[in-house]
């Protein structure tokens, strides 16, 4: 299984039917789709996973603030015509695009003009998309344009945590957007904590928000990342009497991860897989508690 992964419909690169099918090949049964502040590519990915046996999750991950840090939620199983949902998705549609549009006149100001026409370019290149282009497209389009030589330079000089494309006002609070996932009666799981900029004291108290919010898990297993990190989120998981969810975090093969691959959960915590609808299809047995 994965529960964390992007096709073009957001950052990644490849379209939601070939990720699928990349996922079939790689024996992958129970799937959940989960791009950034959109759900464009849920329909075509389940069509491609009705051919190929592979149970579709509905997923998503969602852009939101908590403490002036850009902090992301994973939602699964939602309705997807959940009036919040759909208001919240609208919102951060308009904003994206505005933050693109704001992230290549910053670009353009240090020397660097064209970025926002060449990163839509090559977002579309990747598989036609309505959604802005994200922070990999300009990178690809600096490394492209000979003003970095590579992605990791793109992010640290210029697109990266603190750096003239994080650019944060546009998205909710952490409250509210998992309010807008509780409305769509989604399960709820914050997305690699470990990644944000953040002390010990201060993920704890991140970790205490979101549960107070009415959060229900924590990826405590992002890809391969240092099984010290996951020991430190697997204590926080039961310290916070919270689901444990795992994936990829898949964008493009040869990057950092592939589909289905990352380190196992360590042992005493409580998967979240099993309550998501389509897990008994391909393992036994399912927990029963259906409670959101």
């Amino acid at each position: 299984m994965d529960l964390h992964c992007h096709s073009t419909a957001s950052d990644g690169v490849l379209t939601p039917t070939a990720l699928v099918d990349r996922a079939a090949q790689l024996g992958i049964r129970l799937l959940s789709l989960t791009d950034h502040d959109t759900i464009e590519g849920l329909a075509e990915a389940r069509r491609a996973a009705e051919t190929l046996g592979v149970t579709l999750v509905n997923g998503i991950e969602l852009s939101c603030t908590w403490g002036g840090v850009t902090i992301h939620v994973l939602g699964y199983g939602f309705q997807e015509q959940a009036t919040a949902l759909v208001e919240a998705l609208d919102h951060l549609h308009s904003a994206r695009w505005q933050r693109a549009e704001l992230i290549g006149e910053r670009l353009a100001a240090k020397g660097m003009s064209g970025a926002f026409e060449g990163a839509r370019f090559i977002q579309q290149e990747l598989g036609v998309s309505n959604n802005a282009p994200a922070r990999p497209h300009f990178a690809e389009f600096l490394v492209q344009a000979g003003y970095v030589r590579d992605r990791n330079e793109a992010f640290r000089k210029w697109l990266g945590a603190g750096k003239l494309g994080d650019i944060k006002h546009h998205w909710p609070t952490l409250a509210q957007t998992v309010m807008t996932l509780k409305n769509a009666a989604a399960w709820i799981s914050l997305a690699h904590p470990w990644q944000y900029a953040l002390t010990g004291s201060k993920r704890r108290r991140l970790v205490a928000d979101f549960v107070q919010s009415g959060g229900q898990a924590l990826e405590v297993v992002n890809a391969w990342q240092p099984m010290e990190q996951i020991g430190v989120l697997a204590r926080l998981t039961r310290d916070f009497n919270l689901l444990a969810s795992a994936g990829s975090d898949f964008h493009a093969p040869g990057l950092w991860s592939e589909l289905g691959l990352y380190r196992p959960l360590p042992e005493g915590v409580t998967p979240l897989w099993p309550y998501l609808e389509g897990y008994q299809q391909h393992h036994e047995p399912a927990f029963t508690d259906t409670s959101r």
